[in-house]
């Protein structure tokens, strides 16, 4: 009996392992999909529509951005783990959910129409600020993204967005091709986030499951925001410290301003997902060694740190040897201020990659409110940077305020706190490359 049961333990496992990997294949797909249409089709809209129309559609998205964790309401990765937990709750929390989120997004419009009502922008900045948080109701229906997810279920997430990206990318280039104006662009965003929804409403039903059953309970309200606002607060930190540069360099500056440096910055943060990908797939190891060996478990999250630093540098060399001939060759003589913002906030991408490995340091420590508060001193930071440098230095001051405040809020800020210190070490000795060069040695 006992090679039997041995032999279907090593079944199942390779069942399991075989369902995650097509799992993280759809993923990965899809984001490596959006990366080659970025660099393709997302690059030819750019050069196309210029420094002041591109400037104006990114300020609306920046501005927009700002109020996005009104929408999600930190939920999605807390709903994946009530639907595992409570699989006979299951309408009642994608009902609730959906709800949540839904008068998250009112809140969201009626704060942009009396921002729209009382600032002093071109009526099309108005405009397009009020369609692009329209879409914020659409996003509502990402709880069906956490449901497929909760089921390890990736793919019929991808499949719709694998499409709506698709078709989104030709309309794209049948606008450039008519020399459509810039709304025209702006409603093909709308289309994108309705395809998405629609699709995933497709599977969903698709799978046996009705619309109609959910429902919202007051209690189950209660209860994931009692979960989520911690959530909520980082998100709204997050949001902050991502999007304040674009909406100062509008204001102290020009749409065209905010152009340039939107298109540094796509450029830059395109590479983002890769941190991203590697930390969610090591991270189950980095846990595992922490229950069998400290040392291992500190020796593996050095090992990681490096990865990050290496891989943060991999990605400068190239941009710094070829920036000023890509941009001229992608974006044109137009965007003549690009290439110098790029080399600047590419450097910015080592301490990004720092920090998301060592957000997961956070989680397996369980010391989540001191990211918070980490990226809030970030926040601060590059808030009081760009007001004091953009001035100065233009779009350039912008980059060097992210680049420092990336520092603070991802290395520095941690060294703040005894709880936190041990993190700011190991990452100091990364970057110095002294654990590598310790490695080296001990070989």
């Amino acid at each position: 009996m006992q090679p039997n049961t041995s032999k279907s333990r090593l079944l199942k496992n390779k069942s399991g392992f075989i369902k995650y990997f097509k799992n993280t294949s759809w993923l990965m797909g899809e984001r490596i999909f959006r990366l080659a249409i970025a660099l393709t089709v997302g690059v030819m809209v750019t050069r196309y529509l210029g420094p002041e129309d591109f400037g104006t559609f990114s300020y609306a998205q920046s501005f927009v951005g700002l109020f996005t964790a009104f929408s999600s309401l930190g939920l999605t990765d807390i709903l994946v783990r009530e639907l595992l937990k409570s699989k006979e709750k299951h309408y009642e929390l994608m009902g609730t959910s959906f709800w949540l989120q839904t008068f998250g997004s009112c809140f969201i419009m009626v704060s942009l129409i009396c921002f729209v009502l009382l600032n002093n922008n071109k009526p099309l900045t108005n405009k397009i600020i009020l369609i692009v948080g329209f879409t914020t109701f659409l996003h509502s229906f990402n709880v069906i993204t956490s449901f497929f997810n909760s089921q390890v279920k990736s793919k019929f997430n991808a499949i719709p967005a694998f499409l709506g990206i698709t078709i989104s990318s030709l309309l794209k280039i049948y606008g450039i091709w008519q020399q459509a104006s810039l709304i025209f662009f702006v409603y093909i965003l709308v289309f994108d986030t309705l395809f998405l929804a629609l699709g995933q409403i497709y599977y969903y039903i698709k799978s046996s499951n009705r619309l109609k059953k959910w429902t919202f309970k007051r209690a189950t309200a209660k209860a994931l925001l009692k979960d989520s606002w911690p959530l909520i607060l980082s998100g709204i930190v997050i949001s902050i410290y991502m999007k304040i540069d674009q909406i100062m360099i509008k204001e102290l500056i020009s749409n065209a301003a905010v152009g340039q440096y939107a298109a540094a910055v796509r450029l830059s943060e395109a590479w983002y997902f890769i941190p991203m990908i590697i930390c969610t797939s090591v991270f189950p190891a980095i846990l595992n060694a922490k229950t069998k060996s400290i040392e291992l478990y500190k020796e593996r999250l050095s090992n990681l740190y490096d990865l990050m630093v290496f891989l943060g540098i991999a990605v400068i060399i190239p941009v710094l040897l070829f920036a000023d001939w890509g941009i001229q060759f992608l974006y044109g003589s137009d965007f003549d201020q690009t290439a110098f913002v790029l080399k600047i906030h590419i450097w910015a991408g080592v301490f990004v990659f720092l920090g998301v490995a060592n957000r997961r340091w956070f989680i397996s420590e369980n010391l989540q409110v001191y990211q918070t508060i980490c990226l809030g001193f970030g926040m601060i930071t590059n808030i009081i940077l760009n007001i004091i440098m953009i001035p100065k230095l233009g779009i350039a001051g912008a980059a060097y305020a992210t680049l420092i405040s990336q520092f603070v809020a991802s290395v520095l800020a941690p060294a703040f706190f005894s709880k936190t210190r041990e993190s700011f070490y190991m990452m100091i000795q990364s970057l110095l490359f002294i654990s590598f060069f310790n490695k080296i040695l001990r070989r």
